[in-house]
């Protein structure tokens, strides 16, 4: 079993709890004349905590992130799973029922953009979106269903496409309850939410999923945010996970009041058109936002002693309508009536992937799997821009119909030369076809076509005393926004424009060490590069893509797992980056909101008798507002707190405390120009805030059935 391990580490498209609990023993083992038979293949899943031993990843950077873990600690919000990732940072500038703002590897990843999301083999990002390139909205998720994270760092996996530069990650719902629950939850602000699951087993193998959420929440506004969600699920899976399929329908429903950044000079004044003005106000408390998903997607996989083969497929329709107003009042000859926009879209998504890995029979002379990969997504998008004051259209700036078509095809090697020395060889080709009417400016209407060939290179040294040293390379890419591909008219200036390319390539080099030289400690360095031909910069109050300079980061980051014994978990992550623009504006070279530093330590302590409890810490540093570092945002430090208590074995009573020290940080901080009323005509540049939650208490009670 320990050689069959190895050959399934060396598939991309074997799931990884498949083979956790393998690790023992591998090393030791003659890779070559191995043949697999079925009858050897168990299928094991994982309720644990991280599946991230030696021997089990192709980087440093690489992991997977169990149940375990991800339903142990406190969560503000769904897409907050993602803070399980080492380095990466999830926020919110806005409501509560928006996409979060996500920050990885000295980057601001806006609502998505270079950083790719999936669930159950379902993208998430969103291109050519109507509030921002590579949109991931990610609260339709129900935590408690989350079987594990996979997540992948840089631009090295041929299986990753568009938005994967700075990383993926592979969210996984289970397939199979241990019991049916339902949950009641209880906060401060109007908080309310009722979550409750239930598992038929329909005969032998296969088995039914039903799931229902409902959330109401007022958040610590002055306006109310007035947060209502809806969210459903139905799975059915058959089989297991190496032989079997699932598919999985979702309906989520969403509206709320969104309280945007403030100006740092309103906080200083104190007052605003003769009223009390503080950090929790709003200065257009009409902007808001309501949304619907639904979607039908599934996964089918079959392995055999020669391959294994796997095919997804989904369909989606979302639309989203968005009222935001950041400036203010900045042009009162084209707005008069002030600054707010409406954004809005309807769109429908239709895609699918396919692979085959071929296994190396016992006549080889060295342990080898090759894969073929194509992976096919058409939007179909109906999506536009508005002027509007108090939600009410005042003029129609933009409307356009998309189509967008992705193609990609990918080729691997994986190559097993000697038990300590192991090669990953990928080359990814991708081809986009954007077609865009303009329905307001024919100007803007037209059709292009790009492609990209990606290479990949990775190689694996080791182990060693349990330690293995990993070099990777590879090229990747993110695609601009349609609109901005064809542009030849800005469409509020009524100028020319140059339209923008449609891919952009991105570059990365990794160098990393995981080790378990010390007993129950699981370790990880990556000292890694990432180059970009251009920053993607987004106009929302144009509906328009900008092709922005070069840039360059360089960073390292360490994780390391501790499990000293059966009843305690810790955490602790750190990451530091220096991101740069790479050409020499005078303007200064530093890129605005590139996070430097971040850091997570939590402890978790599990199962002392009826209680268990987890505290975590997380830090984000400084960042630069401004090319020139000028103007900074604040470093903020935010703890939370979960304390659990089986009343009996089938009740289960858990305190979340948000915010734990009460700490006053920001959520997000931008410097830009915007005019209040009374401000001169040209508009004052300045520090723009949206404040993290002060301290929250929320009380669950769980019942199993």
């Amino acid at each position: 079993m320990s050689m069959l391990f190895r050959t399934f580490r060396a598939s991309k498209h074997c799931l990884p709890w498949l083979v956790a609990g393998l690790v023992t023993g591998v090393h030791a083992q003659n890779l070559t004349g191995l043949k697999v038979s079925q009858a050897q293949i168990q299928d094991i899943e994982i309720y644990g905590h991280y599946d991230n031993a030696v021997g089990s990843t192709e980087s440093a950077s690489k992991g997977v992130i169990g149940s375990e873990v991800l339903v142990s600690r406190a969560l503000l919000r769904p897409g907050e799973i993602l803070e399980y990732i080492p380095g990466m940072v999830v926020t919110q500038h806005s409501g509560d029922g928006k996409a979060n703002q996500y920050f990885l590897r000295g980057m601001n990843l806006d609502h998505g953009t270079d950083f790719a999301t999936s669930l159950n083999g379902m993208p998430i990002n969103m291109p050519s979106h109507a509030h921002g390139q590579g949109y991931t909205d990610l609260n339709f998720l129900i935590p408690e269903l989350v079987n594990k994270v996979q997540y992948n760092k840089g631009p090295y996996y041929a299986e990753s496409g568009d938005f994967s530069s700075a990383g993926s990650a592979q969210i996984a719902y289970r397939t199979q309850l241990k019991e049916p629950f339902a949950e009641w939850s209880l906060g401060r602000n109007g908080y309310q939410r009722v979550v409750a699951a239930n598992t038929i087993t329909l005969n032998e193998d296969t088995r039914l999923i039903s799931a229902l959420e409902r959330m109401n929440n007022n958040g610590p506004w002055r306006t109310p945010e007035g947060l209502r969600k809806t969210n459903a699920l139905l799975s059915l899976a058959q089989g297991t996970a190496s032989n079997g399929w699932s598919s999985f329908f979702s309906a989520y429903q969403a509206h709320w009041n969104a309280t945007d950044q403030v100006p740092s000079r309103l906080l200083a004044q104190g007052q605003y058109l003769g009223q009390e003005f503080g950090l929790f106000d709003a200065v257009d408390p009409s902007d808001g936002a309501k949304t619907n998903r639904y979607s039908l997607s599934g996964e089918w996989q079959a392995l055999n002693k020669e391959h294994i083969d796997k095919m997804n497929w989904y369909g989606i329709y979302s639309d989203l309508n968005i009222f935001s107003n950041f400036t203010y009042l900045t042009d009162p000859i084209l707005r008069p009536y002030g600054d707010q926009i409406e954004q809005f879209e309807k769109r429908n998504v239709l895609g699918a992937a396919l692979s085959r890995s071929w296994l190396s029979d016992e006549q080889a002379s060295h342990l080898f799997v090759n894969t073929l990969g194509l992976q096919l997504r058409q939007d179909t998008i109906h999506l536009g821009l508005n002027n509007t004051a108090q939600r009410s259209v005042m003029q129609n700036v933009r409307n356009d119909d998309v189509k967008q078509l992705q193609i990609g095809v990918y080729a691997e090697n994986e190559m097993y030369w000697q038990e300590w020395l192991k090669t990953i060889a990928g080359l990814r080709f991708d081809h986009f076809n954007f077609q865009v009417n303009s329905l307001l400016l024919p100007q803007n209407s037209g059709a292009k076509q790009n492609a990209k060939l990606s290479p990949k290179f990775s190689l694996i040294l080791g182990p060693w005393q349990r330690t293995e040293i990993f070099f990777n390379h590879g090229q990747g890419f993110h695609s601009n926004d349609a609109r901005g591909v064809v542009a030849k008219v800005d469409p509020v200036s009524k100028q020319a424009v140059d339209s923008v390319p449609g891919l952009i390539a991105s570059m990365g080099q990794e160098i990393g060490l995981k080790t378990q030289a010390l007993k129950n400690l699981q370790s990880t360095l990556a000292i890694w590069r990432l180059r970009f031909d251009s920053e993607l910069f987004y106009s929302g109050e144009s509906g328009t893509t900008q092709a922005g300079r070069p840039s360059e980061r360089r960073g390292v980051e360490m994780a390391h797992h501790f499990t000293p014994g059966d009843h305690w978990l810790l955490d602790a992550t750190f990451a530091w980056t220096k991101a740069r623009y790479s050409d020499n504006d005078p303007a200064g070279n530093f890129i605005p909101n590139a996070v430097d530093k971040v850091a997570n330590l939590s402890v978790t302590a599990r199962d002392f008798g009826p209680w268990s409890g987890s505290v975590g810490v997380r830090y984000i540093g400084p960042a630069a507002l401004i090319e020139n570092n000028s103007v900074q945002s604040a470093p903020s430090v935010t703890a939370n707190l979960r304390v659990s208590k089986k009343i009996n074995p089938s009740t289960l009573v858990t305190l979340d405390v948000l915010n734990l020290l009460n700490r006053h940080n920001n959520d997000i901080a931008y410097y830009y120009n915007s005019r209040l009323n009374g401000e001169p005509m040209s508009g004052v540049d300045d520090l723009h805030l949206h404040p993290s939650e002060l301290r929250t208490f929320r009380l669950s009670t769980k019942i199993k059935f």
